[in-house]
């Protein structure tokens, strides 16, 4: 699937945030948040595991390449966005654009310097 804009990325997050929400629904509403952050650290540990195996070092014979760290990468970044969906609801969208412009700015500080020079 090819997503066309950050809306229908969104979109597609809220969703599957319904079918894993409908899956822990045995669970209270804390403890569903708190797992889900959870499976963000998991797959950013994935992520870091394939890496480690990328460069030899690992101790298991595991051979790993920069396609499986890119797919575990972009698992955090699923698994974070449906925290993030699980914690602030409809508001989510809004929250990511806040914090995102805020741990941006020195970046585009920095880009438009570069862009001056």
């Amino acid at each position: 699937m090819n997503l066309e804009t950050i809306d229908e990325m969104w979109d597609t997050v809220e969703a599957l945030s319904g079918v894993c929400r409908e899956a822990g629904s045995h669970l209270p509403e804390e403890e569903l948040k708190a797992l889900q952050v959870g499976k963000a650290a998991e797959e950013a540990g994935e992520a870091m595991h394939a890496l480690h195996g990328l460069k030899g070092l690992t101790t298991c014979d595991d051979n790993h390449n920069w396609d499986e760290v890119s797919n575990d990468l972009v698992g955090c970044v699923l698994a974070s966005m449906i925290a993030l969906h699980y914690i602030n609801g409809d508001k989510a969208r809004d929250v990511f654009g806040e914090v995102f412009h805020r741990r941006t700015r020195r970046g585009r500080e920095a880009m438009a310097a570069a862009s001056e020079a």
